[in-house]
Order: C-alpha cells, then structure tokens, then sequence
C-alpha cells in the first residue's frame, strides 16, 4: 500500500462570510508568508478571513484581520 504525500507543511485557508474559499499548502514557511501577503492585498476586504498554520506543529502562525485580544485559545 503506497502512502499519499502530504501536500505540505504550511496551509494558508482562506474563508469568505464563513465559507472556505480557497486553500494553499506550502514546504517553505518563507514561501507561505509571502503567499499570505499576498491573499491579504487581493482577498483583504469585509468577510474575508486568512490563516497560516503549521500543520506539523499544529499551531496558527497568522491571523487576518488580526483576532481580538482573549478569542485565540478560547479562553473563558
């Protein structure tokens, strides 16, 4: 049985309104920040929402727009 590769370590999601819209997976953190960038000069308007996460590590590198102090991590 042959295993599927991953596609890769980082994953910018790129949601519109609650919706996913498009998604992006890269090797290169370097490669993933400037892609970020550039998701936030073509889709950075009202509704939209961008995430880079570190799939490996399974921690959220960026946010866009930037979250409100005390909702990442679902604090109480």
């Amino acid at each position: 049985m042959t295993s599927i590769p991953s596609p890769g370590r980082y994953h910018l999601l790129l949601s519109v309104d609650g919706r996913p819209v498009a998604h992006g997976w890269w090797w290169s953190e370097a490669t993933a920040r400037r892609k970020l960038a550039g998701w936030i000069g073509s889709w950075g308007r009202p509704g939209a929402h961008i995430v880079l996460t570190d799939e490996e590590a399974g921690e959220q590198l960026a946010v866009w727009p930037d979250e409100e102090p005390g909702v990442v991590g679902g604090g109480s």
